[in-house]
């Protein structure tokens, strides 16, 4: 796959200029760069949902799977199984075989030898498949990758979103596609479906292709690193993991920053010997004509210099809530809940936070930890039990639907909330690495980490006294990981947080878990939360 000379902007942004990128038929590629680099971009132009204002990718004739970062399901009352199995159209093609013997038992010697070309034709697709073994292929994906018996005769729309996700995930690796594009596909997946699926797809017999923000899963994966640079808008591909990538980098970086100050120099010094020529007297004819040179090769040299790359700036927030909290924020007594036509979720839950804790729900997907937030938010019902949530409670939630933002807005006027004036607004943005026009984006424009950034600032804004967190990072990369963090570890007030990253519970200072579906309460420790993320019943 090739990258040629592209180009590509939306409005005055610009997301590629004149960018390129080669990578083999056997790659297994990570593509890095801040949020709202163009990584998504890239997946769709691939796909043909987007198109370049100039320049090509070049791809040979390919079968191309992908995983959204956002799940999106056409059929919702589709089975499972029925929608793991038809990624290959093995159904499809059977028939299609028993019709053309059918035709073949009463056809004319003249219709015999076309009939057979196509016979033949269909049992090649049907070999490409992998069609005798492809039960046994796809019943192992679904053994290794925890996927349960029962959930197999659900209807899709029955499952929780990080339940969705996994089948997806399963779907695309039973695909057998030439090219595999995967966007976060991490982000719902336990330690132990991780271990295979990083061993599945570093064995893939084809191309993968890779945006996460997991930086262990990248590294047992790829051979390759594509980093696509938001501050020059070209792509620079890397071999070796990201570890390599990162250090490869920073001398690259290095490097170019000397010589774009040289650069700078020496466009400083011509431009002082073209303003000295100009003001030299008519009469020094050899003084112009060489300030005229000078000029001509000025021109070239600005426009042949590259920019700096943009500093990422933190700048320390005032996280102190409006409100005082309670010395227990909130007690949950006797929690019982099940969806319709399913088992109880939880029975009897009963626990309380304490004031200015940070507080982990941890358990396999499927166990409703963000049910859980769901019911305390008020937007589900229980069964039975009661929530209490302190008068003195000022609280705000962050759910993965992103549900916050107007999307016709631009970014400041989603947080334009009256006690700020438009410069700290402004500074706020920034701290989420938000910049200069940026915040006159429209929100629907921007990417999904982009949008998840853009809440988590909201939220803070808000200066609640108790924090409601489902997956806050998973549409970040890790450089971005780690500025939200800083912002929420220090934060005066109370967290609940359901999550998978580890790096990121642990930058937070989390202090005790809530694990489901049983309801014991533990210490946080990284062994605790891994054991029980991985636990099955």
């Amino acid at each position: 796959m090739k990258g040629i000379n592209m180009s590509l902007s939306f409005g005055t942004e610009v997301i590629y200029d004149n960018a390129e990128f080669q990578i083999s038929k056997y790659d297994k590629t990570a593509l890095v760069g801040v949020n709202g680099a163009g990584k998504t971009t890239l997946f769709k132009i691939i796909l043909k949902e987007e198109y370049l204002d100039s320049g090509y990718i070049d791809i040979e004739k390919a079968n191309i799977a992908y995983l959204p970062q956002e799940i999106i399901i056409d059929d919702e009352n589709i089975i499972v199984l029925d929608y793991l199995s038809e990624v290959r159209p093995i159904k499809e093609l059977e028939e299609e075989l028993s019709n053309l013997y059918e035709a073949l038992a009463i056809c004319s010697i003249e219709e015999q030898d076309n009939l057979l070309r196509k016979v033949v034709l269909v049992q090649d697709k049907l070999d490409a498949l992998d069609y005798y073994d492809s039960k046994t292929i796809l019943d192992n994906i679904i053994e290794q990758m925890k996927i349960k018996p029962e959930m197999l005769t659900q209807k899709m729309s029955e499952l929780s979103g990080g339940q969705k996700s996994k089948i997806a995930f399963a779907r695309i690796l039973y695909s057998k596609s030439d090219i595999l594009l995967l966007d976060e596909p991490t982000n719902h997946l336990d330690y132990e479906t991780k271990d295979f699926i990083c061993n599945y797809l570093k064995n893939y017999k084809g191309m993968v292709l890779l945006i996460s923000h997991d930086v262990d899963f990248i590294n047992k994966i790829v051979n390759k690193v594509m980093y696509l640079n938001k501050s020059t808008h070209k792509i620079y591909v890397f071999e070796g993991d990201y570890n390599n990538y990162l250090k490869r980098y920073d001398e690259l970086k290095e490097s170019r920053e000397k010589q774009i100050t040289l650069k700078e120099k020496e466009i400083k010094e011509l431009s002082s010997f073209v303003l000295k020529a100009q003001q030299a007297s008519r009469t020094n004819h050899h003084l112009k004509r060489v300030g005229l040179e000078r000029a001509e090769r000025l021109e070239k040299k600005i426009a042949e210099l590259e920019t700096h790359e943009k500093k990422i700036k933190y700048i320390n927030m005032n996280l102190s809530p409006r409100f005082e909290g309670a010395r227990i924020p909130l007690e949950v007594m006797n929690l019982s809940f099940h969806y319709p036509n399913n088992d109880y979720l939880y029975e009897n839950l009963s626990f309380e936070i304490n004031k200015d804790e940070r507080f982990l729900i941890v358990g396999e997907n499927g166990m409703g930890k963000s049910t859980l937030l769901k019911l305390i938010m008020g937007k589900l019902n229980p069964n039975s039990g009661k929530i209490f949530m302190n008068e003195k409670t000022d609280f705000s939630y962050y759910a993965q639907e992103l549900e916050l933002l107007n999307m016709k807005k631009n970014l400041i006027d989603n947080i334009d909330y009256p006690e700020y004036s438009h410069r700290e607004l402004r500074s706020m943005l920034s701290n989420f690495l938000f910049y200069g026009d940026d915040v006159f984006k429209k929100v629907g424009l921007l990417s999904p980490g982009e949008k998840a950034r853009l809440s988590l600032c909201k939220i803070l804004l808000q200066k609640p006294n108790f924090l409601f967190l489902d997956e806050p990072t998973n549409h970040l990369d890790p450089e971005t990981q780690k500025m939200i963090a800083k912002n929420f570890k220090n934060f005066n007030g109370t967290i609940m947080v359901v999550s998978h990253n580890m790096e990121f519970v642990e930058a937070i200072g989390i202090t005790r878990m809530l694990i489901l579906p049983t309801g014991k309460i533990e210490n946080y420790s990284s062994e605790k939360m891994k054991y029980y993320n991985n636990k099955k019943d």
